[in-house]
């Protein structure tokens, strides 16, 4: 495929989306079928460039000098782009049914269309300066979702999200002037780009503004302080929620934290330096912070949102042990934890949708009328406990792995905060299975006999997404070993 194709997956769900309530849609199944039309073919183009990676990269615009936005795919790229373009079709088509009632559908499905294609920008952006803006594009995308509802829960949520993600681009903002200032390129090159010759005496600069930008990136990964802004914004609509949560913005907070690490500073600048332990600390103790928030959390999104927190850190650790077995380890978690993670959502989304329960306590007795949408959620629960057999032993494995093999003292730390962690998740997710299918004996179902599973358009996600679960849990090894041919590279 023609590079400028690159441009054209990144531009057509933005104009397509961007145009959408002014179209004259005779009924809400024409803007249904406008919507997934839109979104499959997107799916489709991206998905033949992942097969045919063009080797040019596309320039859209250039502002002066060598500052550009420009799209070129990479090995990186490919992971992100093809876990957006194949979630992002299923994702919709919940969306459809779960949106029925809520209002203001062509506003909403606008921004959440025209989001496919700013991700993607992230995706496939050639340089720092092109992922900074549609980094910043995102935040401006998402923001009217979350404040969907404009409930005063809702806006106050909203203005936290938007103040988070306006402090951590100032902080990512350093780090690119610095990029651009003492780097050979602004493009991502495997190993890094900083010229060792201009950095002189400064190399201890850098490492601050490395940790600065990495904090600043790191905002949308929800870590430790900044995770604060995730579970107020459970108050979206579930689509958007598990949109956040499993599959743009915080897994382009991941992303973006490994393109700076690995591909911008370069890890043979920052391995064993104070810099790489600093943000380790951070976190290590994120997954744990995180995973033990979940555990007294009664809200059953906002429970979900501080798992997010802990298992986003799970995949910034693979990062900052800068190796390629962390890399093989963060990219695994990155992959499996969207499907995981989108999952368990989505099971709580159709809770709510079908019931109007939205805390734990009130979810007693209902496996039995919802058991398949519990019995998604169980298995999705020990998926996130890395069970083996199911996805999240894979990547869990991985990272642990990659972690002693680093040899370094505060890595181990880390293993034993996954281990800890995997205790908790089992706790927190297993107690919602637990009391919806085993309530007690004394349990009166009456209160519970207007409940049951919702139709095909929300349950045909979540069976694939099982299934997905279980084919990476079986039968890995081809995943792994393309992710280990993007990570040699470093």
């Amino acid at each position: 495929m023609q590079p400028y194709f690159l441009a054209v997956a990144v531009l057509f769900p933005i104009v397509m989306g961007g145009v959408l309530p002014l179209l004259p849609f005779r009924n809400r199944r024409q803007m249904m079928i406008y919507i997934e039309a839109v979104v499959l073919l997107n799916s489709a183009l991206v998905l033949g460039l992942l097969f045919t990676q063009p080797q040019e990269a596309c320039v859209l615009l250039r502002f002066t000098g060598n500052l550009s936005l420009s799209f070129q795919l990479d090995g990186l790229g490919t992971v992100f782009a093809g876990i957006v373009s194949l979630l992002w079709p299923l994702a919709s088509l919940y969306a459809f049914e779960y949106m029925k009632h809520e209002g203001h559908e062509k506003i909403f499905f606008m921004f959440y269309t025209m989001t496919y294609g700013v991700t993607l920008g992230i995706a496939f952006a050639e340089d720092i300066v092109t992922m900074y803006c549609f980094y910043e594009m995102l935040t401006l995308m998402t923001l009217p979702l979350i404040m969907h509802t404009l409930s005063r829960e809702a806006i106050l949520a909203s203005r936290s999200y938007l103040y988070y993600s306006l402090g951590g681009a100032a902080f990512a903002f350093i780090g690119l002037v610095f990029i651009l200032s003492y780097g050979t390129t602004a493009n991502f090159v495997p190993g890094g780009v900083l010229d060792i010759a201009k950095l002189g005496d400064r190399a201890n600069r850098l490492l601050v503004v490395y940790v600065l930008c990495f904090c600043g990136f790191s905002v949308k990964a929800a870590m430790f302080p900044f995770s604060g802004w995730l579970p107020r914004a459970g108050v979206a609509p579930t689509p958007v929620t598990a949109l956040l949560h499993a599959v743009a913005v915080v897994k382009s907070g991941a992303f973006t934290v490994m393109r700076v690490t690995y591909y911008s500073f370069g890890t043979e600048f920052l391995r064993g330096t104070w810099a790489q332990y600093v943000v380790m600390a951070l976190v290590i103790f994120t997954i744990l912070y995180g995973c033990s928030r979940a555990l007294k959390e009664t809200h059953l999104k906002r429970r979900l949102a501080w798992s997010t927190v802990s298992n986003l850190s799970y995949i910034l650790f693979g990062v900052v042990l800068m190796t390629p077995l962390g890399l093989i380890g963060a990219l695994a978690h990155m992959i499996f934890h969207a499907v995981m993670k989108i999952c368990s959502f989505f099971c709580a989304g159709a809770v709510i949708y079908k019931t109007g329960r939205n805390y734990i306590y009130e979810l007693d007795g209902l496996g039995r009328k919802m058991p398949r949408t519990f019995g998604i959620f169980t298995v999705s629960a020990l998926a996130l406990m890395g069970v083996p057999g199911l996805c999240g032993f894979i990547s869990k494995w991985n990272l642990a792995k990659a972690a002693i093999a680093s040899e370094n003292v505060l890595a181990y730390v880390g293993v034993g905060a996954l281990l800890v962690s995997a205790l908790l998740t089992a706790v927190y997710m297993l107690t919602i299975s637990v009391r919806a299918f085993f309530p007690g004996k004394d349990f009166d179902y009456s209160t519970v006999s207007d409940a049951e599973d919702p139709n095909w358009m929300m349950l045909l996600p979540l069976t694939i997404f099982v299934v997905v679960m279980f084919v990476f849990g079986l039968h890995s090894a081809p995943v792994i070993s393309a992710l280990g041919s993007i990570a040699a590279l470093m």
